[in-house]
């Protein structure tokens, strides 16, 4: 069945597998350790559950649950599906304890994913999307305006960074009128510190404070708020999110990205991230059909948004946000797999 219970522990996961182990070499008659039962029952076609690694934020949730509704439905593999936080899961996709994971971001983790690849434990099938974004933005109202909601433009010459001083007013600190108010990162994010050294590099912070929310739904909020009331914002935020899925932003432009820059100061623009779809060694063996859609399978910062989007208005979980992905967007999954198992799918939905 489609996103069964999910195993919080990983002793509570391995007797998962153990279970299904001797219960397969019961029925089949087979015996020996469990790695020669795993090459038995695949030499036998007996499909064996593909675990997935659920990482903690949405996109990855919603990623995970399109492709275990495609290999269940499309290709007849039972899936799970075990939550937990970047490296314990990492070590567990290492280990064979987790068979997929969906959403490496690979300079994030570039050690772990470097000790994976080169031990072989690692396979990388290629990019899930790479147009992931993030930076310093505005709505768009503010710079073009909104006739529709009656919006005037109020910074229509802001582009750039070297234009932001002249535009503090608008953005005033209430708390500090005589400075305007940069939304950054929360304490403790890696962005909270980059934020804080951009405007000082930036020579900003003599004419912006940043704040600092308590949380990413707080400053999910700020945004909110002021965009429903049509009010100048400006602030950091990131895609994919279900934000860039409802509203119009733009971003505020920077030096393009360079290492010598980001390493003085960060004094540029944001990489993009490389996101990844990384499987364990033993998967092709066990379920090659599988790795040549996941080999195929390629989503963008847009498409993945807009389903973040739906999940939020919606207030749904991400199982239902990746049935709404499939319904809606056939025209983009279909490609990923060959007609009879796209049939099989459709038929499920």
């Amino acid at each position: 069945m489609f996103f069964k219970r999910k195993l919080k522990l990983s002793s509570l996961m391995r007797g998962s597998i153990i279970f299904t182990a001797l219960f397969i070499f019961a029925i089949a008659g087979t015996v020996g350790c469990s790695s020669e039962g795993k090459n038995n029952n695949a030499q036998q076609g007996v499909k064996e559950t593909i675990m997935f690694g659920d990482f903690n934020w949405e996109s990855a949730l919603i990623n995970d649950r399109i492709a275990q509704f495609i290999i269940e439905n499309g290709y007849g593999y039972p899936t799970d599906s075990i939550p937990g936080e970047t490296i314990p899961l990492m070590q567990g996709l290492s280990n064979g304890d987790i068979d997929v994971a969906m959403e490496i971001w690979i300079q994030n983790v570039q050690e772990a994913y470097d000790q994976g690849i080169e031990s072989g434990n690692y396979i990388d099938l290629g990019t899930n999307f790479n147009d992931n974004v993030q930076g310093l933005y505005v709505p768009t109202y503010v710079i073009k305006g909104d006739s529709e909601r009656g919006i005037e433009p109020m910074a229509p010459d802001l582009k750039t960074i070297e234009d932001l001083p002249k535009y503090k007013e608008l953005f005033k600190d209430p708390e500090d009128p005589g400075k305007g108010r940069f939304y950054g990162g929360v304490p403790g994010w890696e962005a909270d510190k980059i934020l804080t050294d951009k405007f000082a590099s930036y020579g900003l912070d003599e004419y912006y404070n940043v704040f600092r929310p308590g949380s990413g739904a707080a400053l999910a909020s700020s945004l909110v708020a002021a965009y429903q009331k049509g009010e100048p914002w400006f602030g950091y935020y990131w895609g994919p999110t279900w934000i860039f899925g409802l509203y119009d932003l733009t971003q505020i432009q920077e030096p393009e990205y360079s290492d010598e820059l980001w390493k003085n100061g960060y004094a540029c623009a944001f990489p993009s991230v490389d996101v990844n779809i990384v499987i364990n060694k033993d998967l092709p063996e066990r379920a090659p059909d599988v790795v040549k859609f996941l080999e195929n399978y390629s989503l963008n910062n847009d498409q993945i948004s807009e389903t973040l989007a739906y999940m939020q208005q919606e207030n749904v979980e991400a199982d239902e946000a990746a049935l709404w992905f499939l319904r809606e967007k056939a025209d983009v999954w279909t490609s990923w797999v060959p007609d009879d198992v796209a049939q099989k799918v459709q038929e499920k939905l």
